[in-house]
């Protein structure tokens, strides 16, 4: 018997339930409101409602549970899955893998060089301070019970509904520029590919899961108007442009992600290699709403 339980089934962990479909007895994912619990439930996935404290029916799935992937985001208080939950996870005695969904974020700024999981983590912004934090927690819980543990350390995510081309039909695109300024992304499906890969090995370790090719975000939004067959909007100076203090703060690191482990560990063939590649398939499938 082998069983999945997702702590966070939404946008990416959702995808990864979808990718598992037949490969576990059972998926149960969790979610915050009774509303989202349906559609759970439509996926396959026994939904329980988490709202930062324990129940039995989230007793009953940590006890049963073979395999955990975790996408919650901490906060100035910890990991909240760790801090109502650790106890039973740590006791649980069939649970075999954790998976737990990180930011390449921990990594911090490096001035457009590139970087992999052997450079050491300076976190900036608070949120990724927290992130090296959880990822800490759940070592410890995982190296405590003698646990494979993977941490999948993501770039921007993107996928249907969450894209360029979402924010061109919006009226929302913008083309901000800052020099020398480059991002990796990640589509959602590859993240679902990597767990799933994961998964099957029991994998243990860091694992940047990301494209091939670190660019600019001015060039995304330019390839995505020329595939729609638009004109793109100006190109806008970031240092002047009315950015959001957490928008503003994205631009604050500058570094170029490899993924060279998750292809030879995880045996990963990334199905979206770049932002190119993604979008015209995006488009052309008609699979980016």
């Amino acid at each position: 018997m082998s069983e999945l339980l997702i702590f966070g089934a939404g946008y990416s962990a959702l995808a990864c339930a979808r990718q598992s479909a037949g490969k576990y007895d059972a998926i149960t994912g969790t979610t915050r409101s009774p509303e989202k619990a349906a559609r759970l439930s439509a996926e396959g996935v026994s939904p329980i409602v988490f709202a930062g404290e324990s129940t039995p029916a989230l007793s009953e799935a940590i006890a049963r549970a073979t395999h955990v992937l975790v996408s919650i985001a901490p906060d100035k208080a910890g990991d909240p899955v760790l801090a109502a939950l650790g106890e039973e996870l740590a006791a649980a005695e069939n649970l075999r893998w954790i998976c737990y969904l990180s930011t390449v974020g921990v990594y911090g700024d490096h001035g457009g060089g590139w970087i992999d999981e052997t450079t050491p983590c300076h976190p900036q912004s608070a949120r990724s301070v927290e992130r090296v934090a959880a990822e800490q927690a759940w070592r410890a819980l995982a190296q405590a019970r003698g646990l494979p543990l993977a941490i999948f350390r993501l770039s921007g995510i993107y996928g249907p509904g969450r894209n360029a081309f979402i924010n061109i039909e919006k009226g929302t695109a913008r083309r901000l520029v800052k020099p020398g300024q480059v991002f990796n992304r990640i589509h959602r499906d590859d993240i679902a590919r990597a767990f799933d890969l994961a998964a099957q090995i029991e994998a243990d370790g860091d694992f940047n899961i990301t494209d091939d090719e670190p660019a600019p975000p001015q060039d995304i939004v330019a390839f995505a108007f020329s595939l729609a067959g638009r004109q793109p909007p100006p190109e806008i100076d970031f240092e002047t442009a009315e950015l959001s203090p957490m928008a503003r703060s994205f631009y604050g690191e500058n570094k170029r992600v490899s993924n060279a482990k998750s292809k030879q560990v995880l045996g990963m063939s990334y199905g979206y290699p770049d932002y190119r590649t993604a979008l015209a398939r995006m488009w052309n499938e008609n699979c980016w709403r």
